[in-house]
Parts: structure tokens; sequence; C-alpha cells
């Protein structure tokens, strides 16, 4: 599976949310819609990066895929942005790490550009988002930043793709 079939889970919930949680005027349940979408928008982002890990290993070796396969099967929640370039990425070399960082930068200035919104921030507000949410029962963001904030964070994803490629 390519890792952004992920992604279709979530982009169809919010296809089905979008146009009924606008008609929604309860705040609180609006906030309780855009806590569940950002559960659900961070879960894909997780599967896809344990896609991008597997696969890349796989292509490797099989007993390496295997390996990487076993291991991220514990990565729950271990996908900030530090975490991926610290604890996951710079495992795989310093090739990697460097490319993975300078994927981020060029992807960075073209998302702040079109959209004039932080690519890292994005990614790493819809991940507080979700732990607030599930941890406290609160979301720290609307039902609109999770929307766009989901949007911009797979161009993270997108990057650290593009960098586990030999």
């Amino acid at each position: 599976m390519s890792y952004q079939d992920r992604f279709i889970a979530t982009d169809g919930l919010i296809a089905h949310l979008k146009p009924f949680v606008n008609t929604i005027t309860d705040t609180a349940i609006i906030a309780n819609y855009a806590g569940f979408l950002s559960v659900s928008a961070v879960t894909v982002y997780e599967l896809a990066i344990k896609d991008i890990f597997i696969e890349f290993a796989a292509k490797k070796n099989k007993v390496f895929g295997d390996f990487v396969d076993i291991h991220f099967s514990r990565i729950n929640g271990q996908i900030k942005l530090q975490d991926l370039k610290n604890v996951h990425v710079k495992h795989f070399g310093e090739k990697y790490f460097t490319k993975f960082e300078a994927n981020l930068k060029k992807r960075e200035t073209i998302v702040l550009s079109t959209t004039r919104k932080d690519m890292r921030s994005s990614y790493s507000n819809l991940i507080l988002c979700r732990h607030a949410y599930v941890h406290k029962g609160f979301p720290t963001l609307t039902f609109k930043e999770v929307l766009d904030n989901y949007a911009i964070g797979k161009d993270v994803i997108h990057s650290l793709s593009d960098a586990m490629k030999r």
C-alpha cells in the first residue's frame, strides 16, 4: 500500500463532515468534531510514516524490512517532527537526515508563499491538538484550523517520503 493511500480515510471523513459542520451552531459540538478529526488526521500521519519506513527498508533487504516493520509497530505517538528527524530518520544515516531537512526547507518555502502558513508549525499544532483532545477532552484548534493544518502537514509526510529514497 502506498503511504498516500493512508490519507483516503481522513480525506473522506473531511468530505463528509465539512458541509455538515458548517451548519452546526453549537460551538461545543464543533469543537468535538475538531478534536475527533484531529485524532483521525494524526492517525493517518502515523500510518503513512510507518509505511514509508517499512517500504524503504523492504526495498533494501527483506530481513531489514521485516525488522523495521516490527520496530515501527511500536512507534505509537512518536511522530513529532523532532522524533522523525532525531529518533527515526537519523538512524538510517546522515544522508537521509540531510535529505529530509532539505526537503522540509524546500516545501516549507513553497507552503509559506502559497498559504502564508508555517508547515512545521501546522504539523506540530495538529499533533498537539490531538493530544489535548485525547488526554484533556478539548482540542486546541478550531475545525477550520484542523482542516488547514492537516492539509499543510501532509507536506511533512511527503518530504519524508522523498527523503527515504536512494
